[in-house]
C-alpha cells in the first residue's frame, strides 16, 4: 500500500535563528534596541509585495487577514509568534515577550504628519518593524531614526535606518526611548507589531485604529492637509 504524501511546510519568512548572526546591532543605553537586517529571503519579495494591502490612506491601520494575501499573513504569523517574540525579548532584556499579547498595525504610506519623535505609549512593553519597500531613494526622509532628545530630530544615537525590505528594529518602551523619522509623503511599506500589557490594551488600541480608518476613509484630505507644514523637530510623549 503506498504511503500517503505529508504536506510539506513551506519554509520561514522570519526566522528567530536570523537575529544571532554577528551584523545585529544590540544597544542597551539610552535605552534597549536592536537592529538587523535582511531578514527576510529575498525569494519572497514579489509574492509579499503582491500581498501586500492596499490601504486607499495614509498611516498604520491594525491587522485584518482579510486586507492581506497568505504570504503577508503568514509572515504575520511567524513575527507574532511565540518563538520570535521571545528571541526579541532575550535581546532587550525581557525574558518570556511571547506571553504578552500583541497588536500588528501595517502602513502602505505617510503623509507629512507622521513620524514626529515619540516614546510609545506606556502600555507598549516592546516595538517591532519590519520594513518591505523594495527600494529606497537616497534621502533621510521616512528613514527611522533613534534619538537621545525629544526635541531634536538630528541628535541621532545611531545612523539612520532605512525602511528597505527585510531590515527590522525592535526596541525596549521607556520614557527616553525617542524615535521618529523625518517628514515623508508616500509609500513606505511597514508591517509593526507591539507586546502590550494587556489585553484590555490590545482591545483598546485595535478599536480606536478601526475609528481612525474610518476617519481617513472619509476626511484624509483633511488629514494630510494638516500635516503638511508639520516641523522637522515635533514630537508628541505618547
Amino acid at each position: 500500500m503506498n504511503a500517503v504524501p505529508q504536506p510539506i511546510d513551506p519554509p520561514r519568512l522570519l526566522d528567530p535563528a536570523r537575529l544571532a548572526r554577528g551584523d545585529t546591532v544590540v544597544h542597551a543605553q539610552p535605552f534597549a534596541f536592536l537592529i538587523a537586517r535582511d531578514q527576510l529571503p529575498d525569494d519572497a519579495r514579489a509574492e509579499l509585495a503582491a500581498d501586500f494591502p492596499r490601504y486607499p490612506s495614509a498611516g498604520f491601520f491594525p491587522h485584518e487577514a482579510k486586507d492581506c494575501g497568505p504570504s503577508l499573513n503568514r509572515l504575520i504569523d511567524e513575527l507574532t509568534s511565540r518563538e520570535f517574540a521571545d528571541a526579541i525579548g532575550a535581546r532587550l532584556g525581557i525574558p518570556d515577550l511571547g506571553e504578552y499579547p500583541s497588536l500588528v498595525t501595517i502602513c502602505r504610506s505617510l503623509n507629512k504628519r507622521h513620524g514626529t519623535i515619540h516614546t510609545d505609549s506606556r502600555s507598549k512593553i516592546v516595538t517591532a518593524l519590519v520594513y518591505l519597500n523594495e527600494s529606497w531613494p537616497p534621502i533621510s526622509e521616512g528613514c527611522f531614526r533613534f534619538l537621545n532628545r525629544i526635541d531634536d530630530i538630528d541628535d541621532l544615537v545611531v545612523p539612520e535606518i532605512r525602511p528597505l525590505y527585510g531590515n527590522l528594529v525592535a526596541f525596549r518602551r521607556a520614557d527616553n526611548s525617542f524615535h521618529g523619522h523625518l517628514p515623508h509623503e508616500g509609500e513606505r511599506r511597514v508591517v509593526q507589531v507591539a507586546w502590550l500589557t494587556s489585553e484590555d490594551e490590545k482591545l483598546r488600541k485595535t478599536q480606536r485604529g478601526k475609528l481612525s480608518r474610518l476617519f481617513k476613509k472619509l476626511f484624509g484630505g483633511v488629514d494630510r492637509k494638516l500635516g503638511a507644514g508639520r516641523d522637522r523637530n515635533a514630537a508628541h510623549r505618547d
